[in-house]
């Protein structure tokens, strides 16, 4: 087991659908390296559906946070805080399911969580000293999930149009843009804000050192 000499600095990233959270939370870990800064990405703990065919699971509201497995997300987080490694679950956006393998990942200084919703779950929120919301204009982040989709996941577009129309735009505006107001730092542009992000960036830098 790995131990660390304090408790490490946990930040949470959220903001919706292609605000432009991964982009942040990539930056930081790339500024910081793996041996100081360790990422967590929400959509790594979607439910497992293993016993529902694929046409429920592609139907499934996976903007919902009935979509995520939370307990499983606060142990872990609580296993790295106290300094052990976790496994993650690997997710296929394809399958619509978890594929059964892990990526390991090891306790460090820093800690970042990004997802649509990790500002909304209480327990999650309550573990973050540092809170971040990338509030993206509405139609910046549907053309982005719009191509994301379909170049990257297999989507069509007409699929990615009605998912948005019947479930994404929805749970944004019940869930995602009310948990804003738990922010510590709310980031206008999302990731195209360089000024913000470089002042986020400085605090990381300072962090892991």
């Amino acid at each position: 087991m790995t131990t660390l000499a304090s408790r490490p600095f946990l930040i949470g990233v959220a903001g919706g659908s292609s605000s432009g959270k991964t982009t942040v939370a990539e930056r930081l870990a790339q500024l910081a390296g793996a041996e100081h800064l360790a990422l967590i990405k929400l959509d790594s703990y979607y439910v497992e559906f293993h016993d529902l065919p694929i046409e429920e699971r592609r139907a499934f509201n996976y903007d919902h946070p009935d979509a995520f497995d939370w307990p499983l997300l606060n142990d872990h987080l609580a296993a790295l805080v106290a300094g052990a490694p976790i496994p993650v679950p690997v997710y296929d956006y394809v399958d619509f399911n978890r594929t059964g393998d892990v990526r390991v990942v090891r306790p460090a200084q820093i800690v970042v969580v990004e997802g649509i919703l990790v500002l909304w779950e209480p327990t999650l929120r309550e573990r973050f000293d540092l809170k971040v919301f990338l509030d993206t204009d509405a139609d910046l982040r549907f053309i982005r999930r719009l191509q994301r989709d379909v170049a990257d996941r297999g989507r069509s577009a007409d699929s990615v149009i009605a998912q948005y129309l019947d479930t994404v735009r929805p749970a944004h505006e019940q869930f995602i843009e009310p948990s804003k107001r738990y922010a510590d730092v709310i980031i206008p542009n999302g990731g195209l804000n360089r000024p913000a992000l470089d002042v986020l960036l400085a605090r990381v830098r300072e962090l892991a050192v």
